[in-house]
């Protein structure tokens, strides 16, 4: 209810957390995803750090050794098409590990933007304490929805590619890859963001795949285009930052010390450099795209389930711990519950659905 100067006192102790316990604008999820990494640095970034140096690591030995030597040092047609092809094959393999690395990081963030959501304190190494008993389904989950995604892109391209190794008529291949490209690009593109939201759903409400698949089908329902649009401005952004702005700076390193050299040894210093420029720049900007999944998790349990509302109801306020109870585990002087262990049990329970679980020996709702 709104305190005595007409304000609503609980909205308003989070507007310094930067994200608002009620349903968000897109510009507030995208402020609120910077706002979390600005405040959680280490967390954020150190994750961030450790995902994206296994993908573009892996990333530049798989491009080291798939090009080959004569694509690197020869100009010549069948080179250059030989090269062509593997440069898009690693493009495509580096975007999907970028995807999967995202989808990883909105899990592990995602207990940190909910805590500060509700004005839970955050220890450190919390995302880990919250994420690990759930890491085997996390990533269960994030290879699901990539493996629909990318299943639903290869399906209607299926006969284009058995009209090509059957050697067809070059006429009907060519039909079946003018409709099957657009219809697996748009398939792919509309299955990820119906089942994005399972990576937050699985973490915070301690549910199955199949189960945080189904959630996020139910939470995405009717608001399909408003997910793509939010996902769609935090992409554009990614990429300008990933690919342009924070690389240019290891571009330039390259032309001075590596653009006229020619070997083996100046190939893998410019790798080597290309490298450590890709992890920076995706070490900065998975965060922020992770961060936008989360809270548009957040963003559509407010607004299909009433998650505020329904905190307001059961008498816990954004920044007030869970109710008190008998038995030692009521709050303690600062607010907070004097059992660590009860702490736990309050934040996971308050993300699940269904009825609330009764706390043993209490009689209390957590």
């Amino acid at each position: 209810m709104p305190g005595p100067d007409g304000r609503d006192d609980d909205v308003d102790a989070l507007d310094g957390q930067g994200v608002p316990f009620r349903p968000m604008s897109i510009s507030e999820m995208l402020d609120g995803a910077i706002a979390g990494i600005r405040r959680r640095p280490r967390t954020s970034l150190g994750l961030s750090v450790a995902i994206s140096t296994v993908i573009q690591v892996t990333s530049s030995i798989v491009a080291y050794f798939f090009v080959g030597d004569e694509a690197r040092d020869e100009v010549t047609p069948d080179v250059l098409l030989e090269s062509l092809g593997a440069q898009l094959t690693l493009t495509m393999l580096g975007l999907v590990l970028s995807a999967c690395g995202i989808l990883l990081l909105a899990g592990l963030l995602a207990p940190i933007l909910g805590r500060e959501l509700v004005g839970m304190p955050i220890a450190p190494r919390q995302a880990w304490r919250d994420a690990r008993p759930r890491i085997g389904r996390l990533a269960a989950t994030a290879a699901a929805v990539m493996g629909i995604s990318l299943g639903a892109l290869v399906l209607p391209l299926v006969p284009f590619f058995l009209l090509i190794a059957a050697d067809a008529d070059p006429g009907v291949a060519v039909v079946a890859g003018i409709f099957g490209f657009p219809i697996g690009i748009g398939l792919m593109v509309w299955l990820y963001l119906l089942y994005v939201l399972a990576v937050p759903a699985v973490v915070l409400e301690r549910q199955t795949v199949g189960g945080a698949l189904r959630r996020a089908v139910t939470l995405s329902k009717g608001r399909w285009f408003r997910t793509c649009g939010t996902l769609l401005l935090a992409l554009l952004i990614t990429v300008f930052m990933g690919f342009f702005a924070l690389r240019i700076p290891f571009l330039f390193v390259q032309l001075i010390f590596f653009g006229d050299s020619s070997g083996g040894d100046s190939t893998i210093g410019a790798l080597a450099v290309d490298t450590v420029g890709r992890i920076v720049s995706w070490s900065v900007v998975l965060p922020f795209n992770a961060g936008v999944i989360a809270l548009l998790y957040m963003d559509r349990r407010m607004r299909r389930e009433g998650f505020d509302l329904d905190l307001r109801t059961r008498g816990r306020s954004p920044s007030t711990p869970s109710a008190g109870s008998a038995g030692g585990e009521g709050p303690a002087a600062d607010g907070t519950p004097a059992d660590g262990t009860a702490r736990e049990e309050d934040f996971v329970d308050l993300w699940r659905t269904g009825p609330q679980r009764v706390r043993p020996g209490t009689g209390a709702y957590p």
